[in-house]
C-alpha cells in the first residue's frame, strides 16, 4: 500500500488538484460561508460514488493524498470515507474553510475508529459534514446537541455526549444510530491505520466480505450490494429489490464506478463466489 504520505503531520493539501475536483463535482470557486459549503457537500456526493470494489478486489492502492486525488478524481472509480473525507478537507481548507478531521465508530461506541467525517467552522459555529457515509446527510448539519436536518422525511438528528472527558458527535438516521464521531485530535497516521484495518481486516464490519456502492442520484439515493438494490428517494417508501451478481456488477458502474479491461468479469467472480460458498452477510458492508 503506497501510503508513505501518510506517516508524518502534513496533510499533504499541495497534491490535491482542488480546481480538478470542483470541475468534477461542477462547483465554483466562492465565499468560504454556508451556502457554498452547502452547494460543496451536495454536489460531491451526487458526483463521487461511494464503493469498496478495489478492497473487494484485495489490491487497494491505499489513500495516501496523491492515490485519493488520482482514485476519486482522475480514475472515476469512487472511494470510502478516508478517501472522500480527505478530499473534501483538502478543497474546503483550498477555498477557505477551517477544517478539523474526525474519527469516529460506526454503528457501536464499542467498535473501532473507522470512520472519518469533517468538522467545519462557519462564521464561529461547527458544522458536520459527512461525504463518505453510505447513506448520510447530503449537507452540513450543525453541531450543536439535538441538531436535526431533514432529508425529505428522513430525519437526521446530532447529539452531543462527554465520555472520560472527550466530547463526541452520535450522528443517528430516524433514530437509529450511524457512526460515533470523538474530538481527538487525528493525525495522518491514523488514517493510514483506519484503512489498513478496514481494508484488510475480515472481522472489521465484514467490508472486505460484502460489496457495497452508493451514491445520491436523480431517482434518489441507490445503494447496491451483492445481491440487492435499494432506493431512497424523498418522500417515498424504501424500495427494496433482490438482483443478480451480473446485475450488481453492471449496476456499480451505472453509479459511476469506473471499470475497466478484466475488471467486470473479476468482480462478477467475486461476487459469484460468495453465492457459491453462502455465509453471513451485512448487506451494507457496514457503511449503510
Amino acid at each position: 500500500m503506497q501510503d508513505e504520505a501518510l506517516t508524518g503531520a502534513s496533510w499533504h493539501q499541495e497534491e490535491f488538484d482542488v480546481d480538478a475536483y470542483l470541475a468534477l463535482i461542477g462547483v465554483g470557486r466562492g465565499h468560504p460561508g454556508l451556502e457554498l459549503l452547502e452547494e460543496l457537500h451536495q454536489a460531491h456526493v451526487r458526483a463521487i460514488p461511494f464503493a469498496n470494489v478495489d478492497v473487494l478486489f484485495g489490491n487497494h492502492p491505499g489513500v495516501a493524498p496523491a492515490t485519493v486525488q488520482r482514485q476519486l478524481v482522475g480514475r472515476g472509480r469512487g472511494g470510502y470515507c478516508f478517501e472522500h473525507a480527505q478530499l473534501f478537507a483538502a478543497a474546503l481548507q483550498d477555498l477557505g474553510f477551517r477544517v478539523l478531521r474526525h474519527l469516529g465508530r460506526v454503528h457501536s461506541p464499542h467498535n473501532t475508529r473507522t470512520h472519518m467525517t469533517v468538522a467545519v467552522s462557519v462564521g464561529g459555529s461547527w458544522f458536520l459534514t459527512d461525504p463518505g457515509f453510505g447513506f448520510s446527510v447530503r449537507g452540513p448539519i450543525p453541531m450543536a446537541h439535538g441538531a436535526r436536518r431533514d432529508e425529505g422525511g428522513r430525519l437526521f438528528t446530532l447529539e452531543h455526549s462527554d465520555v472520560d472527558g472527550t466530547g463526541r458527535w452520535t450522528l443517528n438516521r430516524d433514530g437509529e444510530l450511524q457512526h460515533i464521531t470523538d474530538e481527538l485530535t487525528v493525525q495522518p497516521v491514523d488514517v493510514r491505520t483506519g484503512h489498513v484495518m478496514t481494508s484488510t481486516n475480515a472481522g472489521s464490519g465484514r467490508f472486505t466480505r460484502s460489496l457495497v456502492a452508493a451514491r445520491y442520484t436523480d431517482s434518489g439515493h441507490v445503494t447496491i450490494t451483492e445481491g440487492t438494490r435499494t432506493v431512497r428517494a424523498p418522500g417515498r417508501a424504501t424500495v427494496h429489490e433482490e438482483i443478480t451478481a451480473r446485475e450488481a456488477v453492471d449496476a456499480v458502474r451505472d453509479l459511476g464506478v469506473r471499470l475497466v479491461g478484466d475488471e467486470p468479469a473479476r468482480l462478477l467472480r467475486v461476487l459469484d463466489g460468495w453465492r457459491a460458498a453462502p455465509g453471513p452477510a451485512d448487506p451494507s458492508g457496514g457503511r449503510e
